[in-house]
């Protein structure tokens, strides 16, 4: 009886093993979403809202027009579908600005400083998400388990 509980206890493990082990999904970029990639001189974005005191500046020089002619358009998602991303954006980008080490310290120079607590109106975290998927697509990160699209 012990054989058979050993060898079903080493099936059931050897199935979990092949059903949890994740494929990485390569994300497709356009010849014009690399160009845009690669831009030198832009636009920095000041992601604010006029009825909080919040703002986040963005300075890489091709998200301003990755934003314009990639992103999805405002009102595409809800607000708390948004926050809801942000917060495990957030999260995740955190923790790699804390360990240089492990990860370059040149795409993670500073923390974000986002609370959930806080309601930071739709168009911050409208282009907060916009920038994270931007990012994301840039410098083939993976912030999360998402696969950032567009």
């Amino acid at each position: 009886m012990k054989k058979t509980l050993y060898l079903i206890g080493l099936l059931l493990t050897s199935i979990l093993f092949t059903n949890c082990t994740s494929t990485k999904e390569v994300v497709a970029i356009s010849e014009a979403e690399k160009n845009v990639f690669n831009q030198k001189e832009g636009e920095s974005v000041v992601i604010a809202d006029e009825e909080s005191e919040y703002e986040i500046i963005i300075i890489d020089p091709g998200f301003n027009a990755w934003l314009v002619s990639f992103a999805r358009p405002e009102q595409f998602y809800s607000q708390s579908y948004l926050e809801t991303r942000n917060r495990l954006y957030v999260t995740e980008w955190n923790q790699r600005a804390t360990q240089p080490f492990r990860y370059d310290p040149n795409l993670y120079e500073m923390q974000i400083n986002y609370s959930a607590n806080i309601d930071y109106g739709y168009e911050v975290n409208y282009k907060l998400y916009n920038y994270f998927i931007y990012f994301q697509r840039k410098y083939n990160q993976r912030l999360g388990h998402f696969v950032p699209r567009i």
